[in-house]
């Protein structure tokens, strides 16, 4: 079956930097659209950035020129380089992934989700 396992959330200082992992298994994903989100205490889960399966990238205004999304085909593995993190920025993040290729910022698109890695800014 498809499985999505986030890994690299921990606790940074203003101004620090941190790099989330997503494993794929059962799943291709250099083949489907690959998307973050990120949802803190009391909020709706909310967009962050997708890539799609040519390597097109988009990111939500909050993160842009801040965040980088990648992924490295021959690990079968995406990513969520975070830089210059803000306490706004505290939150669960969220890897998924869709069946299809086109990137996509609504969470209903997605058909697969991991369980979540927690990334904490400190003040």
């Amino acid at each position: 079956q498809v499985q999505l396992a986030e890994s690299g959330g921990g606790l940074v200082p203003t101004g620090g930097s941190l790099r989330l992992s997503c494993a794929a298994s059962g799943h291709t994903l250099s083949d489907h659209a690959m998307g973050w989100f990120r949802q803190a205490p009391g909020k709706e889960r909310e967009f962050v950035a997708t890539i799609d399966a040519l390597g097109s990238t988009y990111y939500s205004d909050s993160v842009k020129g801040r965040f980088i999304i990648s992924r490295d085909n021959a690990k079968n593995t995406g990513y969520l380089q975070m830089d210059s993190l803000k306490p706004e920025d505290t939150a669960v993040y969220f890897c998924a992934s869709r069946t299809g290729g086109a990137r996509a910022i609504l969470s209903t698109f997605y058909n697969f989700w991991g369980q979540g890695t927690q990334v904490t800014v400190s003040p």
